[in-house]
């Protein structure tokens, strides 16, 4: 008889997560997630994926490295859809056709950097030129320069080498100004909206323009954005120039992310279809990654101002600490569908306790190799049956076949752990008040308010227990503003007006801000669209008008070479989003508070929680594991090698990575975006409830690697308390993971659903509340003219009479015109005096 199948937990009878306000509304509903196309198909039975003894599918832990992009060559490599692949011939041509004109017999690589610089600014003049195609075909010059002269290279590092050298040369010679100019030239162009807006189907041929003017400004900005230690000091000021630059604009309303934000508006309210938004989003990204700083650079501003507050230092840096935490085993399947079945026929194998499985997710201690792979009947499966969720067939665990026990196991080396848990533990100031509260409302009879230094009738233990909570108390720097905010609301007069610091994040915010809400709902639009759960709508936008070519491919090979190149795109445009979008959020949020919720409230309003939800409704193992890359026809191997021929077998099999970087780096900006919406919002919190987004996470913790881990279980400890009793009693490997996991807060009673928190509350009043606070901030800060009724008033006539106004030059000239037109032709309505007595 064949042993049971593997059941996966895919989410079946969910309502659709909708998407954002006028998106679309799209996708359909999830009730049978569709896999994304392209996805993996489990290969000949021979190869199936095998169930571990522990019952989940042999995932191994995934090596991979979170930062702030993935390697210089691979981001360089998604710029470029396969599709564009015969334009480097094309840039190619165009650059030997008047090379050679101007330099005869020699390579570009022989000339002195006077040469070079003689023969950019000699390029640089063409641009001037009105002919629109001899422009283009100078702007693909500069653009073969750009990509490192591949035709003078012998392999992929010199290409590389060569692109970096000839980027901060053209920076040098202001190339970047003059292509700006071009791309706001390309923006206006009416005659090009116009021309798309008529076609009934856009092309690659419809954005060429654009499209080499947005890969040489990319080329430009992310070579010299990354930083190599054989740089020579000149690059290092060019870099810090250049990054000023883009930060702070001489037009400080404007800065270039400005730009790039109103084209993305643009393409999503069909006013230019034709736009390559792929190329947009990416360019958007790095200049924000560039101008405002990575992960470590924002750590660093977060350690240095919480100097300037005067707060004590953060207790570990959250980067190392993540960055060495390894990953939990995922929730079983297989082996206790088997052991239920053994059950039922009577035939009760002998097992250890179910507690003694939980070292399976404990990080901390050793694995002994030889334990008993038995365990006990795990609950973990009543989650989706509670939530009133219907199980479904996963289609990669359907075919799963349980082996049979290896008599054997290879030796496995131990590895040793600190003992304890990997985040210090924190307190809020709320958190000393309510036990306060609590304790005095039970041995006094009264509280005291916000007091909490008055301990007088409270027994010795609650001295100890406060004594505790006040050693790890834990102040933020957002605790510092919105106090900061109260006392200015409260005191304008006497507390003067504050002064602004002019970061880059400050001009970005008060340049975004009366069209932040168009921006936000734009970004969720596309990222909808490109979503692999989410089906092709006629209402929907049209995302792949930079990747598809003017004549549809007509051969097996050709279709299946365009679908891989179509995933891809999706795929890379999802990666530009989220990136951008967390580190935005990161930024304000350390800019000030109000700033971050002001962003934050209008994703939550354009439905920005489900949308994520939706995108992890699919088998997310699929997802990391997908292969729609080519690697020989990647930037910029497709340069210096001969194409092989391709077979329809070389594209199924894809490379040889054990996972993709791009899908992974998503999953985890998503899941990181996720928490910075819900973190201590129990209205959006019980978004995620209502959405049913337990078994849609906790399926996400197959992904056996820590970071995205980590993540996911944070969702999940913020609504354990809203899910019920019976929820947590099944789901004890969960909670254990969340335990050894996730930062303790002393008081927090999230695993038991007594918190105070968990009481019903006005959510929407919570939101509300937050608003008001908003908009004051914003009103307060950016809307100056409101705040003349502070001004002093002038009341003495004579002083009124006797300023000297300056008056415009044209004044004096038409000054008798001026007295006719305003004073004498206008009659005098005394009458009108007796109105105002």
């Amino acid at each position: 008889m064949q042993p049971p199948r593997c059941w996966g937990g895919a989410v079946g009878n969910t309502k659709p997560p909708r998407g954002p306000p006028g998106v679309g509304q799209g996708g359909g509903s999830p009730a049978a997630p569709q896999p994304p196309p392209g996805r993996w198909e489990p290969p000949a039975p021979t190869a199936r994926p095998r169930c571990s003894p522990q019952g989940s599918l042999d995932c191994p832990n995934l090596e991979f490295g979170y930062g702030d992009a993935d390697g210089h060559g691979a981001e360089l490599s998604e710029l470029y859809s396969y599709t564009e692949e015969p334009e480097f011939g094309t840039n190619r041509r165009c650059f030997e056709e008047d090379f050679h004109t101007q330099v005869r017999g020699r390579r570009w690589l022989e000339l002195d950097g006077a040469q070079q610089k003689a023969y950019i600014m000699h390029l640089l003049d063409g641009l001037e030129v009105v002919n629109r195609d001899k422009r283009l075909k100078v702007a693909r010059a500069i653009l073969y320069l750009a990509q490192g002269v591949f035709g003078d290279c012998a392999n992929e590092g010199d290409v590389l080498r060569w692109s970096r050298h000839n980027s901060f040369l053209l920076y040098q010679l202001g190339t970047f100004t003059a292509f700006l100019e071009l791309l706001n030239m390309e923006i206006d162009n009416s005659q090009a909206c116009s021309s798309a807006l008529r076609k009934p189907a856009i092309s690659l041929a419809d954005s060429t323009e654009l499209r080499v003017l947005l890969s040489v400004m990319y080329l430009m900005v992310e070579n010299i954005r990354v930083e190599q230690e054989s740089d020579p000091p000149e690059w290092k000021t060019c870099r810090e120039t250049f990054r000023m630059e883009l930060g702070f604009p001489v037009r400080p309303e404007e800065p270039f992310a400005l730009l790039l934000f109103t084209m993305v508006t643009k393409f999503c309210s069909g006013h230019a279809p034709h736009f390559p938004m792929k190329k947009v989003l990416l360019l958007l990204w790095k200049v924000l990654l560039f101008t405002l700083g990575g992960f470590e650079a924002l750590q660093a501003m977060k350690v240095r101002k919480r100097e300037e507050l005067g707060l004590p230092p953060l207790p570990e840096d959250s980067i190392q600490v993540m960055r060495s935490m390894r990953a939990a085993s995922p929730p079983t399947y297989c082996i206790e569908l088997l052991e239920q079945q053994q059950q039922k026929r009577g035939h009760r194998s002998r097992r250890v306790r179910p507690l003694m499985k939980q070292d399976s997710l404990d990080i901390y201690n050793e694995r002994d190799p030889f334990k008993n792979d038995e365990a006990g009947i795990d609950e973990e499966e009543g989650d989706e049956v509670d939530s009133g969720i219907e199980g479904e067939l996963d289609l990669m665990e359907r075919d799963a076949i349980i082996p049979a026990m290896p008599a054997q196991r290879a030796p496995i080396e131990r590895v040793s752990f600190p003992k304890g848990l990997p985040w210090a533990p924190k307190v809020r100031q709320k958190d000393i008040e309510h036990f306060l509260e609590a304790s005095r409302n039970k041995f006094i009879g009264f509280t005291l308010g916000q007091d909490t230094e008055t301990l007088i009738g409270l027994p010795w233990p609650i001295h100890e227990s406060v004594k505790t909570l006040k050693q790890h108390k834990y102040i933020s720097i957002s605790d510092v503003q919105i106090k900061n905010e109260e006392e200015l609301e409260k005191c304008p007069m006497s507390l003067g007006e504050e002064e602004v610091q002019e970061t880059p994040c400050e001009i970005l915010y008060r340049a975004m801000l009366y069209n932040l809400p168009q921006y936000m709902i734009a970004l969720l639009k596309i990222l909808l669209a490109a979503a692999p759960t989410s089906k092709a709508k006629t209402d929907s936008i049209n995302i792949l008008a930079d990747v598809l070519p003017e004549e549809m491919p007509i051969t097996v090979l050709q279709s299946m070479k365009l679908g891989m190149d179509v995933n891809r795109h999706k795929e890379i445009i999802v990666k530009s989003i989220s990136a951008l979008l967390l580190l935005l959020l990161k930024h304000l949020k350390l800019n000030h508070i109000y700033q971050f919720e002001y962003v934050s409230q209008h994703l939550v309003f354009a439905n920005c929680i489900p949308l994520i939800l939706k995108f992890f409704n699919q088998n997310i193992m699929s997802y990391i594991t997908a292969k729609n890359s080519i690697s020989v026809l990647d930037y910029p191997h497709c340069t210096v090698h001969d194409l092989p021929e391709l077979t329809a077998e070389s594209l199924e099999a894809g490379d040889n990575n054990q996972f993709c970087w791009r899908n992974l780096f998503s999953c985890i900006n998503l899941l990181r975006i996720l928490n910075k919406l819900t973190k201590w919002k129990h209205s959006r919190t019980m978004m995620l409830v209502v959405f049913k987004s337990a078994p849609i996470l906790k399926r996400a913790l197959k992904v056996k690697q820590a970071m995205m881990q980590l993540y996911v279980l944070k969702l999940l400890k913020i609504q354990t308390k809203y899910l019920g009793r019976q929820w947590r009693k099944s789901n004890m490997k969960t909670m254990s993971a969340i335990y050894q996991k996730v930062r303790h807060r002393m008081n927090d009673d999230w695993a038991y659903g007594n918190d105070i928190d968990a009481r019903p509350w006005d959510f929407q009043a919570e939101e509300c509340t937050l608003r008001a606070n908003i908009e004051a901030f914003n009103s307060r800060r950016y809307d100056k003219p409101q705040d003349s009724e502070f001004a002093p008033v002038d009341n003495c006539l004579q002083s009124v009479l006797g300023q000297r106004l300056e008056l415009p030059e044209d004044f004096h000239c038409s000054y008798e015109l001026w007295l006719e037109r305003e004073v004498f032709s206008q009659p005098i309505r005394w009458e009108e005096l007796l109105h105002y007595q």
